[in-house]
């Protein structure tokens, strides 16, 4: 039985100049390596180059690391270089009642096509624990009434920090986090809103959809950042709807948008298909 070959992935950000793609993919061609797959983006806005590449074999990698870093060279600052073998992240979910989102997750995990573990699920409130315990994983309930934010987010990040895990998934939690929150875990919360993004920011958008009339609805996911709902955003879609939709259809219909581009999301994010640049993301898809 043939042995499967280490895979492994390049992730590259510098400033562009002529000739990187072949100086990056020969470094790996001399080490016989083969390449699968590969990505490339210039932002010429800011004159960056960006590329990702998964590669195969076995090589000595401490010699393609050196040859990389050598390549990008020294500049201002701006380049990085990540060099690592892929493995499934580890997630831990943030909910509230609403159970479509969460569910869906769940799954997908049970089934393996997540690409992530869940580690756990937290919740402000106790409705969901009767469908996380079908999928026998632990679930805390972190009451946040009669409590101010401050004192709620101290008790989540106190059951958080039994955990390590890669992200935080935020499947429909309905609390606004705070910016000290944030910063604890920067670029690594994702969030779904049920709007298509900018549009129809923070509380009942599709009330508001519903009362301008509009002809689309539709879901953003996105990185969460201090500004409300307008971190980077990673994937988003939308349905047609028309004035026979009431603000409660609208909800119905999004729900099934929401989990979609949720999972699609994470899909992305989960096999470092995205890079964060300032607001915006570049997706190797």
């Amino acid at each position: 039985m043939t042995k499967p070959m280490r895979r492994h992935l390049v992730l590259v950000g510098c400033p562009d100049r002529t000739g990187l793609v072949h100086l990056i993919t020969g470094a790996l061609y001399q080490q016989g390596l083969n390449i699968v797959r590969n990505g490339e983006f210039v932002d010429r806005d800011n004159g960056m180059f960006y590329m990702r590449t998964e590669f195969e074999g076995d090589g000595d990698y401490e010699r393609i690391g050196t040859d990389l870093r050598a390549i990008l060279g020294d500049d201002d600052g701006r380049s990085w270089l990540h060099f690592y073998s892929p493995r499934p992240k580890d997630i831990v979910v943030l909910a509230t009642r609403e159970h479509h989102c969460l569910g869906d997750l769940l799954v997908r995990h049970a089934y393996g096509d997540l690409n992530a573990r869940i580690l756990a699920v937290i919740s402000n409130h106790d409705a969901l624990g009767d469908l996380v315990a079908k999928f026998s994983l632990p679930f805390h309930t972190v009451p946040h009434a009669g409590k101010d934010r401050a004192a709620h987010e101290h008790e989540v990040l106190s059951v958080l920090s039994g955990y390590v895990f890669d992200y935080l998934v935020l499947a429909k939690y309905m609390r606004i986090l705070s910016p000290s929150f944030i910063k604890a875990y920067p670029s690594r919360i994702i969030n779904i809103h049920h709007s298509f993004l900018p549009a129809f920011v923070g509380a009942n958008p599709y009330k508001q959809a519903y009362e301008r009339g509009v002809k689309i609805i539709g879901a953003t996911a996105h990185f969460v950042t201090d500004d409300l709902d307008e971190g980077p955003i990673i994937a988003q879609n939308i349905i047609p709807v028309d004035h026979t939709h009431s603000a409660r259809a609208m909800a119905l219909a999004g729900r099934d948008v929401e989990k979609i581009v949720l999972a699609r999301s994470l899909g992305l994010v989960f096999e470092d298909r995205v890079v964060v640049t300032g607001n915006k993301t570049i997706i190797f898809d």
